[in-house]
């Protein structure tokens, strides 16, 4: 059998190595978390200039692609204009815009790194 001190010290090893993994998913989390929270944020910003764009045919495709990037900048995200897709659609008595993006933001943990991949849209193409 164990004697007992080696049984104590095997407890108090599965308890630190408890505790550092609890530790390793709150530092992940929180790399992880705020990227997807500003990924959905943006999301909502980018509805909003969808709308904005289908409700005043006088916006070029140009303008709605400078305010897409404008957002991003507000949310810190590095985005040029070929990561932003702008897409008008015209049907008789309606005109409608498809905004959508197209980024990665990187993320390093101890050890690994990668890269959180977004494509938010709009998503009222073909209302």
């Amino acid at each position: 059998m164990f004697p007992a001190g080696r049984i104590a010290a095997m407890g108090t090893i599965k308890a630190i190595i408890g505790f550092l993994a609890i530790i390793g998913v709150i530092y992940a989390g929180y790399q992880v978390i705020p990227p997807e929270l500003t990924n959905y944020s943006f999301q909502d910003d980018l509805r909003q200039v969808a709308m904005t764009g289908g409700a005043s045919p006088n916006k070029s495709d140009e303008d709605i692609r400078t305010m897409v990037l404008s957002k991003a900048r507000d949310h810190q995200i590095s985005l040029t204009g070929n990561q932003v897709t702008v897409q008008r659609i015209n049907t008789p008595g309606l005109s409608a815009v498809y905004v959508a993006a197209d980024y990665s933001v990187p993320v390093t943990l101890p050890g690994y790194s990668f890269n959180l991949h977004f494509t938010p849209s709009s998503e009222n193409k073909g209302f």
